[in-house]
């Protein structure tokens, strides 16, 4: 990542990026670095150390995703990360990920840190994928801390699944799209959007900037 005309890395977030063989690293690696983080490429457990906070970026399904994480070595690490509240965004798959299965892969788990399960949109009128710009509503937390003075922010989906918490408290925004979904959560120092940051123009970086700012 190009580290030119912004802060000293020393000064900045260390953002370790996990890479799983399926993400969009280089465009959410240059959101981080354009909302003021120093980015370092993860692709073994060995460098969670080395790091303030964790991203997991998400393209691909539910099930490859689960398995590449496994063989890289980085499913447990990213357990312990977690079960010890460490800041973490999930991108995506990133935040399906959090919970415990998804109808796109039967059979396999995910990380379980959250109660609940990754469902598809229902069959409608509506083309799936949900691809697109929405905009949110009930935000609360530090992905949003100006929510009650802003108008509704438009952010930028693709997506055909979406989690259902089974903890209805754990949403931090929710979206319609032929019914209402939790389109973020957040609990503690672990946040997540099933919308693409990297993908959303000012309002992405704006919330790439609160998250950093949250740390």
């Amino acid at each position: 990542m190009n580290d030119q005309a912004s802060p000293s890395k020393a000064s900045r977030v260390q953002v370790g990026l996990v890479d799983y063989g399926r993400g969009n690293l280089r465009s959410v690696g240059k959101a981080l670095e354009a909302a003021g983080a120093a980015v370092e490429i993860l692709t073994t457990a060995e460098r969670f150390d080395s790091v303030d906070a964790v991203v997991v970026p998400g393209v691909g399904s539910f099930g490859d995703c689960a398995h590449n994480l496994k063989n890289s070595g980085m499913w447990e690490p990213l357990q312990e990360w977690l079960k010890a509240g460490r800041p973490y965004l999930g991108i995506c798959l990133g935040y399906q990920l959090l919970f415990e299965s998804s109808e796109e892969s039967p059979g396999a788990s995910g990380l379980g840190h959250f109660p609940g399960r990754v469902v598809r949109f229902p069959h409608s009128e509506l083309k799936i994928p949900h691809m697109g710009w929405n905009t949110l509503s009930r935000m609360r937390g530090p992905l949003y801390p100006e929510a009650a003075e802003a108008p509704s922010p438009a952010f930028y989906f693709v997506h055909s699944y979406y989690p259902v918490p089974a903890e209805t408290d754990l949403a931090s925004s929710t979206c319609e799209y032929g019914e209402p979904f939790a389109a973020s959560i957040s609990r503690g120092a672990i946040h997540a959007t099933q919308f693409h940051p990297e993908k959303s123009q000012a309002a992405g970086l704006a919330l790439l900037g609160d998250f950093l700012s949250a740390i």
